[in-house]
């Protein structure tokens, strides 16, 4: 079905959807439901067993998945892409002097695949955001998604648009040809996970405290095959970027996706960044945009599996090293740190990413650097940021925040993936050299971030990290800690209590952004003969209708 949904037939098709389960419906199995490929198949669906046939809204690529995933759209033969569909040029910067310098080289040795993506996404009516404007999950959140919509998308962290209550779900680059070609999605049905959230996160708690209980809870494989749906009076108490928060590490629980229940505080981010036609368009669609009452009145019955989450008794954590599941509660770090004979002082601490990098974070980051300022304190550590899009670096630039963050000693990157993705070129530390950094990143598998199998890396909130760059020590609680000021005088940070959102709006830019062409017919895709890096893919030969003789096959075994 169509969005915006015709609200007729959506109340019907959900309707019969009821009378066939014999119950009522989660937020989740409404948008499934909705946009279900019909087909007279399709009408029981067992979870975990049988595949769902689906008709996403929007697919979104970033540009090292992109090259492969065009190759394949280009040999579908399409004169343009069936659904609404993006690039994004966030994966290949390369973090090294800051934004302008790594930009500069960013776009003379990525060039060949800049000309190929913006060429091939002009003709192929697809929009396409240059080098520098933003993470790709960033982007979409500011720009694309919707409550009640569907996206497929070539990366792993595509569910970030859950907490605006989009179904958002990573994919590999053939699943997005496909779409774009005009195929259904498929997968399999997954299960229901309900979180019901009550109360709301004090002191230095965070959104990102949430995920990890989560973490703690599922582990890293917990999530496989599931889609988790939170709700409750918790939830609506979180802002829609800190529900993107959660969202966006569900990846990391091997979820399907994450979905934050539509509510007022996602209409209240749309209209604060200038899309009041898409904040109009799902209040109108409310009546089916919310789960129905058993899911609050027994959740048992909708939900495969069930839990609540007290936001009151989040306490702060970091987790790590080498797995986002292995999580430690701040207050019990330090002791682990002796235990472990981990290096008392931090080597760096790194903000932003997709995960932590709205205005409200980094407006709670500057915040705690303010505080530490009024007594001479800038960041002990390098300290680097890496803002989640050109628009919030705007936004943030506007407001003061980032004055507050570089007169703190803050290194500022391009707007783009960098030390989050590996893509950072470190040289204060030689490789083999034992140290510990913090991020605000969503994963720390080993040698991650810098390529140094001896870096030990936290993933924390990005109050945390203001907290431990001021510091320097890998210990440092802020709720018992002191710090000494240049000023002589002992004093403890207090819990940062930062606007949900922009007072001024988002800043808007005309810039970064290339719209596809109305007719790309005579539009030439750029792909030099010689390219070690790019080839146009041969069109496989149509069978001829004999069977396959002599044919190899490579049988996986497992080893004992």
């Amino acid at each position: 079905m169509k969005y915006p949904f015709d609200m007729t037939e959506a109340k019907s098709l959900l309707a019969q959807k009821r009378d066939r389960l014999g119950r009522g419906l989660s937020y989740a199995e409404k948008i499934l439901f909705l946009h279900q490929d019909p087909s007279p198949t399709t009408n029981a669906l067992v979870p975990g067993s049988d595949i769902i046939t689906l008709r996403p809204d929007r697919v979104a690529m970033q540009d090292a998945t992109a090259q492969m995933a065009m190759l394949q759209f280009i040999q579908a033969d399409r004169q343009k892409t069936v659904v609404p569909a993006t690039i994004h040029c966030d994966h290949l910067l390369r973090a090294s002097e800051g934004a302008d310098p790594d930009l500069k080289l960013a776009l003379r040795t990525n060039r060949e695949v800049y000309d190929f993506l913006s060429t091939a996404a002009r003709k192929y009516g697809i929009g396409f955001w240059e080098p520098g404007s933003g993470i790709i999950h960033h982007v979409l959140f500011e720009n694309y998604a919707r409550p009640g919509t569907m996206m497929i998308g070539t990366d792993s962290h595509t569910p970030n648009a859950g907490g605006l209550g989009m179904l958002a779900v990573g994919v590999g680059g053939a699943d997005a040809a496909e779409v774009m070609a005009g195929l259904p999605w498929e997968t399999l049905m997954p299960r229901l996970v309900g979180v019901r959230l009550r109360g709301r996160l004090t002191g230095w708690a965070s959104a990102k405290d949430v995920i990890f209980e989560m973490l703690r809870r599922f582990g890293v494989k917990g999530g496989t095959g599931k889609i988790i749906e939170y709700f409750g009076e918790g939830a609506e108490a979180l802002s829609a970027t800190e529900k993107a928060t959660i969202t966006n590490m569900g990846a990391e629980l091997g979820a399907t996706t994450s979905v934050f229940v539509y509510d007022t505080a996602m209409d209240a981010y749309l209209r604060n960044a200038g899309r009041n036609a898409d904040a109009d368009q799902a209040q109108a669609m409310g009546d089916i945009l919310s789960q129905d009452p058993i899911c609050l009145q027994d959740p048992e019955k909708v939900f495969h599996e069930y839990l609540e989450i007290d936001l009151s008794r989040i306490r702060p954590a970091h987790a790590g090293p080498y797995s986002p599941d292995r999580v430690t509660p701040v207050s019990e770090f330090r002791a682990l740190v002796t235990n472990q004979q981990w290096p008392e002082c931090v080597s760096a601490v790194l903000l932003g990413s997709c995960t932590n990098s709205s205005y409200s974070d980094l407006y709670a980051a500057s915040m705690v650097l303010q505080q530490a300022s009024r007594h001479g304190l800038k960041a002990a550590v390098p300290f680097i940021l890496s803002p989640g899009s050109r628009q919030v670096y705007e936004t943030i630039k506007r407001d003061g925040v980032l004055d507050t963050i570089v007169k703190a000693g803050g290194v500022i990157l391009t707007a783009s993936c960098g030390p989050c993705i590996g893509q950072w070129d470190r040289r204060d530390i030689k490789k083999g050299v034992p140290n510990v950094i913090f991020t605000t990143f969503n994963r720390n598998v080993r040698g991650r971030n810098d390529a140094n199998p001896q870096t030990k890396a936290f993933l924390t909130s990005p109050v945390m990290a203001a907290a431990l760059a001021v510091s320097g020590e890998t210990g440092f609680d802020p709720d018992r800690d002191t710090l000494r000021g240049d000023d002589g005088l002992l004093f403890r940070l207090d819990p940062p209590n930062p606007p949900a959102l922009p007072e001024n709006g988002l800043v808007r830019l005309e810039s970064g952004y290339r719209p596809p062409a109305k007719d790309g017919a005579d539009i030439f895709v750029k792909i030099d003969p010689e390219s070690e890096r790019l080839e146009f893919l041969k069109p496989i030969a149509p069978w001829d209708g004999k069977d396959f003789v002599h044919l190899p096959i490579l049988i996986k075994t497992r080893g004992k």
